[in-house]
């Protein structure tokens, strides 16, 4: 045995690969932050078209009580091409009422966006889905939401954020997350607050570089998550 392999990767077996052409990733937040008319964003700016509706309905609010209330009660997945990955972008509940939903969501997926107000900064809901997603070893890219608000206070809703994570137990390497600013209304998104966006690419590339792909074990049979029974 490699005296660098432990007996626990001994049991286990070979360590997986990774695939590198696609990116799982939850956009998780309160409800009301953003979460939808985000992934409207960047389903449009890839060149994903609504086939009916194209104005006035979002996109992944499918269900009726969901148009009705303009909040999101059961996770959905997108699925946009960029640079050659393939994003699987899976929009979660906001609210808590919902949270079985999000707990489901979180095992499917390599990473999250966090999705946090500019204004309000992070709020019960959004501890509620950070925990989960740090308990389970996600990586978090952390997306400030709303700057396009006249009484945004960015600064200050990042450090509150940066102190629920220490709050949560976050470890170090997720403690060192990677930031980007956003108007979802507007479709941009920035690195940097003093060189607005012009569109929704920095939010893309941050995912491809901050995200790993899935796990694999090539050779290893076939295995699917059951998420549901009839």
């Amino acid at each position: 045995m490699d005296p660098h392999t432990t007996l626990d990767q001994t049991l286990r077996g070979p360590l997986p690969d990774r695939r590198n052409d696609i990116r799982n990733i939850a956009i998780i937040a309160h409800v009301d932050h953003g979460k939808t008319t985000l992934v409207d964003a960047l389903l449009r700016q890839t060149h994903v078209h609504r086939k009916i509706n194209e104005m006035g309905e979002r996109i992944l609010d499918t269900m009726d009580q969901e148009r009705e209330r303009g909040i999101t009660i059961r996770a959905k997945n997108a699925s946009v091409t960029y640079k050659g990955v393939k994003i699987n972008l899976v929009d979660t509940p906001g609210h808590a009422d919902f949270g079985g939903e999000v707990e489901r969501t979180l095992r499917m997926v390599d990473g999250v966006l966090l999705l946090v107000d500019a204004k309000e900064g992070p709020k019960p809901q959004t501890t509620f889905v950070l925990r989960k997603a740090l308990a389970l070893g996600h990586r978090a890219i952390v997306v400030i939401n709303k700057i396009d608000r006249p009484d945004a206070v960015t600064d200050d809703v990042l450090n509150r954020t940066f102190d629920l994570f220490v709050h949560l137990g976050a470890t170090d390497t997720q403690l060192d997350f990677p930031i980007v600013y956003t108007s979802a209304i507007n479709g941009t998104a920035t690195l940097n607050l003093n060189k607005p966006g012009t569109d929704i690419a920095p939010l893309l590339d941050a995912i491809l570089e901050q995200i790993p792909g899935p796990a694999i074990h090539a050779d290893a049979p076939l295995q699917i998550l059951v998420l549901a029974l009839a």
